[in-house]
């Protein structure tokens, strides 16, 4: 497997992102359904370390990566944090898009639409 793909990642960031994706939320699972189909042919990956971070998907070929969050995203010090994680990310000349859990549960189209538009541009 390509290691470039994980920014070296530790092992420990391998070990979290394992135990992660046994507890998916409803959201992601929901969403997981849709991005394992691989869709135009782009393969995703779910809980993928990426240096010191791990995100909810991501897709190598494009450099993109897909983030769920939920409401605990809405409070200050978390959103400072997921700010300072995208810059290191984005750092890597890699792409995040965002969608809530309400935006799966409740305009599953709408986020597909979206995630469709980011993989044919």
């Amino acid at each position: 497997m390509e290691r470039t793909m994980f920014y070296k990642a530790s092992a420990l960031i391998f070990e979290m992102a394992r135990e992660l994706r046994s507890q998916q939320t409803h959201a992601e699972t929901i969403l997981w359904g849709y991005l394992k189909t691989k869709p135009s042919g782009y393969k995703f990956r779910r809980q993928h370390p990426i240096g010191i971070y791990i995100v909810d998907f991501y897709c190598h070929k494009l450099k993109l990566v897909i983030e769920v969050d939920g409401s605990i995203h809405n409070v200050k010090e978390v959103k400072e944090h997921d700010q300072e994680r995208q810059v290191a990310i984005e750092g890597n000349n890699i792409k995040i898009i965002r969608f809530t859990n309400a935006d799966i549960l409740n305009k599953l189209e709408a986020v597909i639409d979206c995630i469709q538009k980011v993989l044919y541009d």
